[in-house]
């Protein structure tokens, strides 16, 4: 386990605010981030992914345009390996969130897309060209 410091909170002008470990600041408590703040610690305290290989909000470009990534897991290389897209809760994962977290594949090329809303986890693997369902979540050592 890391010594990282998960779900921890305060309010600020009325506002809770959630401290990222990874990022080091706290930000708006959204239900979106609270699904990221999750998946951040299940890939960092149980899939073994080391924190200082995995970014949050990667920017990338998408057909000219500004994109991030919710999460980007990196190879001790620097090649990229998962791309992560959350959605709050309420929001179902959809062939939309597929093809949404698809156009960031299509830039980064990784080995993995996992999409996440904190009660449905979806991973694919890149396989001969196409996305293939996982039936199981690879931890670091498996992403390798």
């Amino acid at each position: 386990m890391s010594d990282l410091q998960w779900f921890k909170t305060k309010i600020q002008d009325g506002k809770t605010l959630v401290f990222d470990p990874l990022r080091k600041l706290y930000c708006k408590l959204t239900p979106e981030e609270e699904v990221r703040q999750k998946v951040l610690y299940l890939l960092v305290e149980h899939l073994e992914v080391p924190a200082g290989l995995l970014a949050v909000e990667y920017s990338i470009k998408v057909n000219g345009l500004d994109k991030r990534c919710d999460a980007v897991v990196f190879g001790k290389d620097g090649t990229p390996l998962m791309i992560v897209e959350c959605k709050a809760a309420s929001v179902e994962l959809s062939q939309a969130t597929l093809e949404q977290a698809v156009r960031y594949y299509s830039v980064l090329h990784p080995k993995y897309l996992l999409l996440y809303n904190g009660a449905s986890c979806y991973c694919f693997k890149a396989e001969a060209g196409a996305l293939a369902a996982m039936d199981h979540l690879p931890n670091y050592p498996e992403m390798l």
